[in-house]
């Protein structure tokens, strides 16, 4: 409940005030609503339409009255508050609350410190982002602040009770509240609104002037009217706002002046591809600030969780096409950045993850036209091209493109920070910064060698021979690519093959690779060239449907155009050695990566020890194989995969906890799993409530175990789907499971 205010006097019945007033009065946060106007008018209308309880014309008439759980806001234009900071200085007593409305918060500050020799823990500065073309008490709406942002920037002085009350205040009218430092709150606000403003009032002044202006304004078209329709705002307001702002609006509109003479410069010598890189950039950064106001996944964590109900029974069957594979849809974006030319990918997937990767490079400064329908164009800025990005790059839960981006930035000119969300901050990042360092890379991490990474600009690296402690196509792929930027020759030797998409892609953009069993080698210092990819569909979502038909009677499914790289096919294998019915249908080589359809008809299984050599080949496909491991006959042992506690989640663990939910006989072990399987028909699992600890892959893997279920399995935490599987539900349901998402 929001603490309610003795007496809210409100001094200034503009839109803002009269609106805060109204709204206050009428969702009962006040015992009493004052109102104060030099207008007489104004009072009168405020009295009149219910804005306020009682008005006054001078402060002086009531400042005796108020003391403790009272609040004085000052709402009246930016250039005016200073008369009014000195009428209150000497009549408030230090336990009255202050705030203000202003769009500019230095001024407002150094106004308050001026007259009151210090900053008075009684006031808060703070700013609605708010309005209307209309304004006036006329205009009054107590709806205006509804899930609209106040921005609040308290200063070190501020008292805690008094934050506290006006943030309770804004609250309660219905705002979302947000602190900022002063200088933080001027200078976005100079590019974000007092610019625009500019802008506006300056295009229609000049249009205004041309003897043809009727004709312009007749004709004007949408994009017009909705650019200009803020010079309709009070001419009054904005006057002050941009003096009291100049020296923040003065430094965006330079940046802008310097930006619109390039521009005309381009045009001047038809410099088409400076054109066209500015408006897709322009398009593609708007869309991105879209994303953000709708809160996507790969930019903030979304306001609902999604959960899964999965009912029990059915089969899959049927021709479907899986989305793009992950791992080379991000290197698409990678390598198409760093090659001179222009690179198109067919296939790309657009889930979070890859956009993730899609949105750094561009906030790099690379033209990425799209995604759309799958299909990307990266205009390719060299392997010495990239630009520094305006603040640190948000990746989500990539753990792909965070170890995968160390290695291209280690090397570069400009300093960078790689952050994502609360799951891969919690993922080891040292096993790429320990090899870079000994490059000659500058890394910080956090304690643990968790994120954020922290890479220092401007060194110039060395190559090293590099034996991996671990099989990691991740750290494998980092080291190779900031060889990209080193002296000499660098190389890796992994303990077990991994996935080899880094080095059949670099070869694909001409850079040459050499490879010798587990070693891969190259010279730093080459060029990449444009090329064509078109990205073949991801064995590792395929694994849910091939699972699912393996263990789910009468079913007969194909998997269209799926990458069987030989470094990536350790689940085929696995189920092959179970008994599964695949078959491989019209290979081809695509782009240097192998290709087939995939038929799977379901075949009883049976449990193997699964090979240690065969780990490496299927690490991010072992969440669905407990699950075909748990409906076979017999027991699975699983060893030498301590890899797979360390992914999005404790994989083993996760699986351990909810396969015991629903009633299967497992036993976790340190690098591994130990699975009783149950018997080949009827039902395997009983109904339950597992978690996915915000792991897709653990997400999936519970929904195809209602294929043999007897009841309804309810799966926790299923958000992060969408960063390796846009549109999974919906493909699942068309090819016969039954699962709805359910939204709390």
């Amino acid at each position: 409940m929001p603490q309610k205010i003795n007496r809210l006097v409100v001094i200034g019945l503009g839109l803002i005030g009269s609106s805060l007033a109204k709204a206050a009065r009428d969702r009962d946060l006040c015992n009493e609503v004052i109102g104060s106007s030099r207008s007489p008018e104004t009072l009168i209308k405020a009295m009149s339409g219910g804005v306020v309880d009682r008005v006054v014309d001078q402060i002086e008439d009531i400042a005796s009255e108020l003391g403790e759980g009272d609040m004085v806001v000052i709402g009246v234009p930016t250039l005016t508050v200073p008369t009014i900071v000195r009428q209150l200085q000497p009549l408030l007593a230090d336990t009255v609350t202050i705030t203000d409305v202003a769009s500019v918060k230095g001024s407002v500050v150094d106004t308050v410190a001026g007259i009151y020799g210090k900053i008075p823990s009684q006031f808060v500065p703070g700013h609605p982002i708010a309005g209307s073309e209309k304004s006036g008490v006329d205009a009054v709406n107590p709806t205006l602040f509804d899930d609209h942002r106040v921005i609040l920037t308290p200063l070190p002085e501020t008292g805690a009770a008094h934050l506290a009350k006006v943030q309770s205040l804004w609250q309660g009218v219905g705002a979302v509240v947000t602190d900022m430092s002063v200088t933080d709150h001027d200078e976005i606000l100079a590019a974000t609104s007092h610019l625009p403003h500019l802008l506006a009032y300056a295009l229609v002044d000049t249009l205004s002037n041309m003897r043809e202006n009727q004709e312009i304004f007749r004709y004007a078209a949408g994009g017009f009217r909705d650019f200009t329709r803020i010079a309709a705002s009070d001419p009054l307001m904005w006057h002050d706002i941009i003096i009291a702002n100049d020296k923040a609006v003065l430094s965006v509109l330079d940046q802008l002046t310097d930006h619109i003479q390039s521009l005309k410069q381009a045009i001047v010598a038809s410099d088409s591809e400076k054109l066209l890189g500015v408006f897709t950039r322009a398009s593609e950064a708007r869309n991105h600030f879209t994303k953000m106001l709708e809160n996507k996944a790969y930019l903030e964590p979304m306001k609902q969780t999604i959960d899964y109900r999965v009912t029990p029974g059915g089969k899959v069957s049927g021709e479907i096409r899986i989305p793009g594979d992950k791992s080379i849809s991000h290197r698409s974006i990678m390598l198409g950045s760093l090659a001179q030319g222009v690179t198109e990918v067919t296939g790309f997937l657009e889930g979070e993850d890859s956009l993730a990767t899609l949105q750094a490079f561009r906030d790099m400064g690379v033209v990425i036209e799209g995604p759309i329908d799958g299909r990307v164009v990266i205009h390719g800025v060299g392997i010495n091209g990239l630009k520094a990005p305006a603040g640190p790059l948000y990746l989500g839960n990539s753990g792909t493109s965070m170890r995968l981006l160390s290695g291209l930035l280690a090397a570069q000119s400009f300093d960078v920070e790689l952050t994502g969300d609360a799951s891969l901050s919690k993922r080891p990042m040292e096993r790429v910064a320990e090899p870079l360092r000994k490059m000659g890379a500058v890394i910080e991490t956090e304690e643990g060698g968790r994120p954020p990474l922290r890479i220092k600009g401007g060194r110039q690296l060395r190559g090293i021979d590099y034996t991996l402690p671990m099989a990691s196509a991740q750290v494998k792929s980092c080291v190779l690519l900031a060889g990209l930027y080193a002296d000499g020759k660098t190389s890796t030797t992994e303990p077990a093959p991994t996935r080899d998409h880094t080095e059949r892609m670099l070869s694909g953009f001409g850079y040459q690779v050499d490879r010798q069993g587990a070693m891969a080698a190259l010279i730093g210092g080459a060029e990449l060239a444009a090329t064509t990819i078109d990205v073949p569909a991801d064995i590792s979502s395929a694994t849910f449907y091939m699972v699912a038909a393996a263990i789910a009677p009468g079913s007969d499914i194909t998997l269209l155009h799926v990458g069987i790289n030989p470094t990536r096919i350790g689940v085929i294998n696995i189920l092959q050695m179970m008994g599964a019915d695949i078959q491989l249908l019209n290979q081809a080589e695509v782009g240097g990566e192998p290709v087939a359809d995939i038929r799977i008809r379901y075949a009883p299984l049976h449990g193997i020890n699964i090979p240690e050599d065969q780990v490496p080949l299927a690490i991010d496909e072992f969440p669905a194989l407990f699950v075909a491991a748990a409906c076979a006959e017999g027991q699975t042992v699983l060893t030498g995969a301590e890899e797979l506690r360390v992914k999005e989640s404790d994989r083993i663990q996760a699986m351990a906890y909810g396969l015991q939910t629903l009633g299967v006989d497992v036993e976790p072990t340190p690098d591994g799993i130990v699975i009783q399987g149950g018997a080949v028909q009827g039902n395997i699992f009983g109904g339950g409530t597992v978690d996915s600890e915000d792991d897709h892959r653990i997400a999936m893997s519970f929904a195809i175990a209602g294929l043999r279920a007897k009841d309804s399995i309810v799966i926790k935490n299923c958000n992060n789907v969408a960063t390796s599987f846009p549109g999974f539900v919906a493909l699942a349901n068309q090819a016969g499971l039954k699962i709805v998402e359910e939204k709390r």
